[in-house]
């Protein structure tokens, strides 16, 4: 069922991103990242889908400026609109990056499970962290750490076990009250659920929609799996070869999709009310971002390939409703 709550592009931005490029000094050189635009808005759940290897952690990495090496962030400015004046985190120093880092933004990492130490208990990982950013007091860091758990729907009790004694759902679930201990405004969840089996994936949507709600916090939802996004996001990002294709509501994206890869992701997705046959994955292979066609990045895949498209590279536009769209020959 698709959300129905839908992004109110009159929000206040929180984040913007402004022609963000990203490349890993690789031989040749990677383009991860290229030329990238978006808004992010107070309150929002934003989806941001695509296959592996689309720029699509590269992207959050970029928003704390944690790019690592071999990579580096070549242009562009992410403006944070949650200092006043707002300020661009690519210009801020290391002491107010480590304040901006976990304080103002917090990431729940990509197999977010093998980042807790298996020799500490969960209680030595929340007064670590509280220590590391400058809360002195352990009461209060462990006060704040139970109000976390009972967030998340665990009991107090597993402060004092270790990661091997958990589940995945429930180190899952950890690390994401370790992500909110110090009250951020924009939680980042690159691929929280993808470990998980579809029961556990399910319950932690509906507890990550929850926390959206009485803790007033923007979200950005990073996945390969679009039919994630129906059930949790109010807006979503299509990423393809380090760009955006489209970015629409939720709602506009499965009911009135526009990009012709945003088409072929939609009809890739089984359904148990309709024939499998009619399942169909997308022909072809994502260029390489070592060496980019000169035109559409999308244009040795699509059925609607023109002349246009192997010449200049589309940009994104609104096509109506805040829906935006890089495509010469959109649907």
């Amino acid at each position: 069922m698709l959300s129905k709550e839908n992004a109110n592009t009159t929000n206040s931005i929180i984040l913007k991103v402004k022609d963000l490029e990203v490349e890993y000094l690789t031989i040749p050189v990677i383009k991860a990242i290229n030329k990238i635009s978006i808004d992010i808005y107070l309150n929002e759940i934003l989806g941001i889908v695509g296959e592996s290897g689309c720029g699509k952690s590269t992207l959050a990495y970029s928003l704390l400026n944690m790019i690592p090496p071999p990579g580096r962030i070549t242009s562009g400015k992410i403006i944070y609109y949650g200092y006043n004046p707002p300020k661009d985190i690519l210009s801020l120093s290391k002491d107010e990056l480590r304040r901006y880092r976990w304080r103002e933004v917090s990431l729940v990492s990509q197999a977010a499970q093998s980042c807790l130490n298996p020799v500490m208990n969960i209680y030595e990982h929340f007064i670590e962290t509280g220590i590391t950013h400058h809360i002195k007091s352990r009461r209060k860091i462990i006060e704040k750490a139970k109000q976390l758990l009972t967030y998340v729907r665990l009991d107090e009790n597993i402060l004092e076990r270790y990661p091997h004694e958990l589940s995945g759902g429930m180190k899952q679930r950890v690390i994401i009250a370790l992500s909110l201990l110090l009250d951020p405004k924009i939680v980042i969840l690159d691929e929280p659920t993808s470990a998980l089996d579809l029961i556990t994936q399910k319950f932690i949507l509906e507890m990550l929609k929850n926390l959206k709600k009485n803790l007033n916090l923007t979200m950005i939802f990073i996945t390969h799996d679009i039919s994630i996004l129906a059930d949790i996001s109010t807006r979503i990002t299509v990423m393809y070869a380090g760009k955006i294709v489209e970015i629409a509501n939720t709602d506009e994206i499965f009911y009135n999709p526009k990009h012709p890869y945003t088409i072929g992701l939609l009809n890739a997705i089984p359904s148990i009310m309709s024939d499998i046959n009619k399942v169909r994955s997308i022909p072809g292979l994502v260029p390489s971002l070592t060496s980019l066609p000169l035109g559409c990045v999308f244009a040795n895949r699509c059925q609607y390939v023109d002349n246009i498209c192997k010449k200049i590279d589309p940009e994104l536009i609104d096509v109506g409703d805040n829906h935006y769209v890089a495509c010469h020959r959109y649907i």
